[in-house]
């Protein structure tokens, strides 16, 4: 039983760490289009999610967490927009360093990593109830 406990907790921990990772996702797409409203003002920043592993000793199991969500320290980029009440003294306004094609993308990898764990915690289930149907 100590095996199906281990494989539940694993699971389990991926899966909070994917539900983590697709909402600071979610946060950096809903400030994709963000820029500042006067000149020095910065753009938002987009946020990474790193991961650690931590040992849970009583099931002797590394299981994955989050580290911390950072700021992504890529430079901000600069379009010519003269017009713009942001825009700096050469006419150039800092854009948030989100690219969405990559967030998207991320999105989908944190998605399957989810998806996977959520179905070997189903497998599990329906290994137990295989056993306790064959039991009775």
């Amino acid at each position: 039983m100590d095996d199906v406990a281990a494989t539940l907790r694993i699971s389990a921990a991926g899966m909070r760490t994917q539900g983590t990772r697709l909402r600071v996702i979610a946060e950096n797409i809903a400030n994709a289009d963000s820029t500042p409203l006067q000149p020095g003002d910065v753009p938002y920043r987009r946020q990474v999610v790193t991961f650690r592993d931590t040992l849970d000793r009583k099931l002797g199991v590394d299981l994955v967490h989050v580290a911390d969500v950072t700021d992504d320290p890529t430079p901000f980029p600069r379009r010519f927009d003269p017009g713009h009440p942001a825009a700096d003294a050469s006419g150039y306004v800092m854009e948030t360093n989100v690219n969405t094609l990559m967030e998207m993308t991320d999105m989908r990898e944190a998605e399957r990593s989810y998806e996977a764990n959520l179905n070997v915690i189903r497998a599990t289930r329906n290994m137990l109830d295989e056993t306790i149907e064959i039991l009775r």
